[in-house]
Parts: C-alpha cells; structure tokens; sequence
C-alpha cells in the first residue's frame, strides 16, 4: 500500500484561445491516481468537498482504484486553481482556497494510523502550505513508523505561500525524515534563494534522502544518490501540455521503487531508483501528449521493467 497526502482542486484550465475547461487536478490527487492506474495498491488523504466538483474529484480517485477510507469530506467549496496554458504548452498558476475543502484536513480522523501493509507515503505540494492541512500532515510524518518509506515532492507555489520562511522551515523538517526528494529547479530555486540548483539539491540529500531527483522540463532527469549523479533522458513528445506530468512522474517513480517490495532500504538501492527512474520518464511523456493529468495505465507502459 502506498498512501498519497495533500491536497485535490479543480483546475480551471485557459487555453491560448480563451476557451476554458474545469479538470480534477491538484499535485496529490494526480499522483495518487497515477500510481492507482498502475494497479498497486493506494490511498488518499486529503479534503473533498460535497460539492458538484467535489463528487468528480471523489469519482476520478475511485475510477483509479483509491481508496478513499483516509479522506475528509467538507461542505466547504472545491479549491479552484486558475491555470494559464502559454504557447509552450506550460501552465501559470493562480489559486482560490481560503474556506475552501483543500486545506480541511484535520489530525483526529487521522489518529487510527495508516492502513494495514503501508510501505510508502507520499506528501507534498499545498499539502505543507494551506492550514490546517500543513500542520497535519507535518504531524503525519513525525509520526511515521521507522520502516515506511517516506517521498516528498515539495512543488513550490511562490504565488500562494504567504510565509515563504515558514514554509522553507516546514520543508526542512520534513525533509529530515524524507527517503526520497523529487523536485523541479523551480524548485530547489526557490527553497534556497540565491544559491546554485545543485547545491540546493545537496543542500537537500544532506538533511536525510537518500536519493534526489532533480526534473527541469524536458532536459534529463538528474538522480543524486549514493555519492554520484545519473541522468535519465526524456523521450521526444509532441507536447499537448505539461499538467500533471511532474505529479505523474512522481506516482509512476514511488509505485515501480516498491512494487517489488523492500522497505525503506531500496530508497538507496541504485539500480532500483534509476529502474523507477526510467520507468517515470516514460509515464509523464505520455502526460505531455495528452490535455490535463490523464495518467497512463500499467498496459499503455509495457508493464513494469525488468531487473
């Protein structure tokens, strides 16, 4: 069982030509799907609202297989992001989420522990941003049995975090615990104001991970682990956008890393991590080639890698 934390909202995508479509999205909420249609088992904790919007957020997690006996449901609104596609392909964000369902994610349903047979936990994105859900899931990690593998994606939004210190602190902390670290140079930009990418990313495998993966668009993926760094290339794609593809990267990375089994050792496994790696790399392609986060199936990959 992998179990996926943060947040799902509504993305109200805006075309170059005006024309806009509502699409189930948020970082969490597309990971989780995204390892559900691999066929490993999931879970997801996060808010839903009762909302119209909410019911197809709740539909779309189902569709995948998730399960959704973790999730906080609310009769406040669907979060909504507003994002821009530009000419690229790439998407600008701007985010509505005061009293809304995302950040509604309370410790007390939470205090059960997590479902029997989890191997791994995923978090991040506004899931260590808007409160209460911060705090949360901030005490789900400290909380962590000594054997669950921990991945954290941190996907920075400059635009929404009105506390960039706190939420640099918050980071640090958690990564303290993290196994795994994915993040854009966005990203690590961000974290580390001023400082070169790469040393942010050792400035990151310094405080716990094992291994970093380091994403920037369709360049290769860079995989600091075991004291040496790896690239993995990105396949050619007539890109239709980029929504989704990082969360699906993601997904496609933690499910191939422990669908083999293992706990929290193969997180310093080379082989395993350039394996899932690679494996990710092709899932998030398949993203850029289709509109909004519609991650591929086990089937549409080849199923899993070899080795």
């Amino acid at each position: 069982m992998i179990v996926v934390a943060g947040d799902a909202l509504v993305d109200l995508i805006v075309r170059p030509d005006g024309s806009i479509e509502a699409v189930p999205g948020g970082g969490p909420y597309t990971t989780a799907r995204a390892v559900g249609r691999l066929g490993s088992p999931v879970a997801w904790i996060g808010g839903l609202s009762s909302d119209r919007f909410g019911r197809d957020l709740e539909a779309g997690l189902a569709g995948a297989g998730v399960d959704l006996s973790m999730a906080q449901r609310t009769d406040l609104p669907t979060t909504l992001a507003l994002a821009e596609i530009g000419t690229d392909g790439a998407a600008s964000y701007r985010f509505y989420t005061d009293s809304t369902s995302a950040p509604n994610v309370l410790p007390g349903p939470l205090a059960g522990g997590l479902p029997t047979g989890t191997q791994a936990v995923h978090v991040g994105t506004l899931g260590f941003v808007l409160e209460p859900m911060a705090s949360t899931l901030e005490g789900l990690v400290s909380a962590l049995p000594a054997d669950t593998l921990l991945m954290v994606d941190p996907n920075c939004r400059p635009s929404i975090t009105r506390d960039p210190d706190g939420f640099r602190s918050r980071i640090a902390r958690v990564l303290a615990r993290a196994d795994i670290v994915k993040a854009s140079t966005d990203d690590l930009a961000y974290l580390v104001p001023g400082a070169s990418v790469w040393a942010v990313a050792a400035w990151a495998q310094s405080l716990g991970p094992r291994a970093v993966l380091v994403t920037d668009g369709s360049a290769p993926v860079r995989v600091l682990i075991d004291g040496a760094e790896h690239r993995v290339p990105a396949p050619e794609v007539r890109a239709v956008d980029t929504i989704g593809a990082g969360d699906t990267f993601g997904g496609a990375f933690l499910a191939c890393l422990v669908q083999g089994g293992g706990g929290r050792h193969v997180a310093s496994d080379p082989q395993a991590v350039l394996r899932a790696a690679r494996f990710a790399v092709r899932a998030s392609a398949v993203v850029c080639e289709r509109a909004g986060a519609d991650p591929p199936t086990l089937a549409e990959l080849g199923g899993w890698p070899e080795g």
